[in-house]
Order: structure tokens, then sequence, then C-alpha cells
């Protein structure tokens, strides 16, 4: 069954806490536009319609179809998503993964937190981005130093708290 509304609300929390993460990470524009394709038909349909309310409805699809059309979408046009880092190597000929650039591995950082944050709900701590992170972490195909920096700002944040780790974020120009 279908749930536009709860979709509608769920998408518009994660954007808003994305959108205070990232004015604390020093990329507020990238917060304002954070996710935005969300509500495009292409991706709000099948979100409505496959909605899960503990995780992302892309599951659902994937569940139902073998596949995710609304990932497909939003992978392709949200560079804050490591598999948008993806092309064509010359040396190797196949698909590689790419260094992210700094801005979008902030917001990378700041929709994880936040996506841990409303899936997690009143049981989130600071150590569940990192437990999903590890958990996922030998299935995913990204860039060595941009799979080492996030689990560095992962522990960072579990360890040292919000307040340092956005802090030490505002001021990362490379890793």
């Amino acid at each position: 069954m279908a749930h536009p509304l709860k979709h509608y609300i769920t998408i518009t929390k994660h954007r808003h806490r994305v959108m205070c993460h990232c004015f604390l990470a020093g990329i507020p524009v990238q917060g304002l536009l954070h996710d935005l394709s969300k509500y495009s038909p292409a991706e709000f349909i099948p979100g409505a319609r496959y909605y899960l309310g503990n995780r992302s409805p892309n599951e659902g699809e994937r569940a139902a179809l073998g596949y995710s059309s609304a990932w497909l979408h939003h992978k392709g046009r949200n560079r804050h998503h490591y598999e948008y880092w993806m092309d064509y190597s010359a040396k190797t000929k196949r698909m590689e993964p790419i260094k992210m650039p700094v801005k979008y591995f902030k917001e990378m950082f700041c929709d994880r937190v936040a996506a841990s944050k409303i899936y997690q709900g009143k049981n989130y701590t600071q150590a569940h981005p990192l437990q999903y992170f590890e958990n996922a972490r030998p299935r995913i195909i990204m860039h060595p130093e941009t799979a080492d920096m996030l689990e560095k700002m992962l522990v960072m944040l579990r360890d040292k708290g919000e307040k340092e780790t956005f802090a030490y974020l505002r001021k990362l120009t490379d890793y």
C-alpha cells in the first residue's frame, strides 16, 4: 500500500536534518539543495509505493522488482553519493571508484548521520553511523581514500561527538 504522506514527511525530516548538519559542516548551499530529486516523480512515486518506515523504500522496490528505479535516478543526480563517483578507467579497462571531492564528501557524511537519526529514531547513538558503515564496507565499491576518511570521521563522531566532528569537518579542505 502506498504511503505518500508518510514518505513526504520522512524525506522532508531527513532533508532538514541534513540541512542542519551541512550548516555545521560549512556547506550551507549544499544543505539547502540536498536531495531535491527525491520530490521528483521518478523518485517520489516509487518511494511512496514502497514506503517501509524504518529503512529506505529503495529496499522495498528492490525486493519487489529486483532493482530500484528511484535509486538509479537518485545516485545519478546527487554527487554526495559515492556511487556517483564511478568511471571507466583507461588503465584497468573497467569501472573504478574515484576519490570524492571534499565538498561532496562533507555532504555524504552529513547525509549518513541524518539518515541514521531518522531510521533509528530514539534508538540512535553516535556509534550507529559507524556500525552501519562497518557492516556495509565489505560490499561497497568506494575509493579507498574516501572510505578511509569516512571511517575516520565516523570514529571521531562516535568517540568525540558531533560538536568536535563538525568543527573538524568544517575546516577540512582535503583528505
